[in-house]
């Protein structure tokens, strides 16, 4: 894991990437601090203990039974064991501590948890909300509507899989199949190459390499229909299968356009022109 600092209320915050579990991980006694004026370090470690204590009484396991990593110290620069949180549980955390500057975080946290809960009962808002986030986020029309047919292949797969009896847990190492066989990559492989970390790979396809993924996935849900796997190898082998019928397409493709369709752009190269010619265009190390 690779530590680094950001800025957070204006106080300076320890940070690193879980590479395993692909999240990332912050200092809870620099988040404190930021968030509580205390005087300095020494203050906001005494304040992350009593409020640890807390929380544990209260029966919050989430919070109190946070991960330590290894951070430099601000004092020596040398390497101590911190408490860290994941994404999920700073914001848990956030919501346990009473600061005017928490306050901000809280009532976002709110209005997330309502739209969330309007969105369960009529799914057409997640639906319209997404496509105006893609909006606000610089993303063509192009490729948008591309996303949505994505998402809504997507959808038939996995309702595909759970017909099957393939279970959530196993999801992951289907997509992971169908992708590395019409890509190269597996999933991991494949953000890696966009240099991305948090971010969704979807997100970061050109419209070349959503349309192929879409159509990896389609392809699967009809051999799978057709097939009607009973076992997991058999979902795999069809898995595998419907990721061909894309590598094909995409073999003839390229050999068409001279170029290689998965690239290392990513979102920040996507957000404006639907052009697809706009984009890097480097030839992928298979």
């Amino acid at each position: 894991m690779e530590n680094k600092i950001q800025l957070f209320e204006g106080v300076k915050v320890r940070y690193a990437w879980d590479e395993e579990n692909e999240d990332w991980l912050f200092s809870i006694v620099d988040v404190v601090w930021a968030l509580t004026d205390q005087p300095d370090l020494d203050h906001a470690r005494n304040y992350w203990k009593v409020l640890k204590l807390r929380l544990k009484k209260e029966g919050n396991e989430s919070v109190t039974k946070c991960n330590q990593l290894k951070m430099a110290s601000w004092k020596d620069g040398k390497m101590y064991l911190t408490d860290v949180a994941d994404q999920q549980q700073l914001f848990r955390l956030i919501q346990s501590i009473p600061s005017p500057k928490a306050e901000p975080f809280k009532v976002w946290m709110a209005q997330v948890a309502s739209e969330r809960i309007d969105e369960i009962q009529d799914p057409e808002l997640a639906i319209d909300r997404g496509i105006e986030y893609y909006r606000k986020k610089g993303y063509g029309e192009g490729w948008i509507a591309e996303r949505m047919k994505g998402k809504e292949a997507r959808k038939a797969l996995t309702d595909e899989w759970k017909r099957t009896g393939v279970k959530d847990n196993q999801y992951a190492t289907l997509t992971d199949i169908i992708t590395q066989e019409w890509s190269g990559f597996t999933t991991k492989q494949y953000k890696n190459f966009k240099g991305l970390k948090k971010e969704n790979l979807r997100d970061n396809m050109t419209r070349m390499e959503s349309a192929l993924n879409t159509l990896a996935e389609v392809a699967a849900t009809e051999l799978s229909q057709k097939k009607n796997p009973s076992t997991f190898e058999q979902n795999k082998k069809v898995a595998k299968g419907g990721g061909h019928v894309a590598k094909i397409a995409r073999d003839e493709l390229e050999k068409q356009l001279g170029r290689s369709i998965v690239t290392r752009a990513n979102a920040k190269g996507l957000k404006a022109p639907d052009d697809i010619h706009q984009i890097d265009n480097n030839k992928t190390e298979e």
